[in-house]
């Protein structure tokens, strides 16, 4: 059954201020593709009200898909999936102590029935992608959009070292 309106909007959620130094590389393919996004600070243990009014939201809101960048712990990206029925992409963090090892962990291994899809640590760039090719299923702008900037990336590499 088709919906009436698709939401092509992608929701960028970071647990602290300190991950946004990874999650704008999530931001600049979203520029470069043309996709409107929010950014925002949900933290699933500083502001459990926030991440709550957040994901029961994010549908009417006009997103389509959800990116969560999350270290140590790192369990927003779970609990927003656990809350909505969109697409939750988990970006986990590299830490000092465990080098993301755990953040990865905490997202990769989402018990069954609560999926993540999880990225690389530190993967914000490949999140970016990766919503925009979710999108580009139902919006052909950003299929095209995709397209375009794979043929130019794949354009740019040299066929000879120098």
């Amino acid at each position: 059954m088709k919906s009436k309106k698709q939401n092509s909007k992608v929701a960028i959620i970071m647990g602290s201020q300190s991950d946004y130094s990874i999650m704008k590389d999530c931001e600049k393919i979203l520029k470069t593709l043309k996709i409107k996004y929010k950014v925002l600070i949900v933290s699933a243990h500083r502001t459990p009200k926030r991440m709550f009014d957040f994901a029961g939201a994010a549908e009417k809101n006009g997103f389509g898909v959800i990116i969560a960048g999350a270290g140590g712990a790192a369990h927003l990206a779970g609990m927003v999936a656990s809350l909505t029925s969109l697409p939750v992409l988990g970006v986990p963090m590299e830490t000092k102590k465990l080098k993301g090892l755990d953040s990865l962990l905490s997202m990769a291994q989402m018990p069954k029935g609560v999926a993540v899809g999880c990225l690389a640590i530190d993967g914000a760039f490949n999140a970016g992608i990766l919503a925009a090719s979710i999108i580009g299923n139902f919006d052909e702008k950003i299929k095209t959009n995709l397209e375009k900037w794979r043929r130019t990336q794949s354009q740019s590499i040299k066929k000879k070292p120098k």
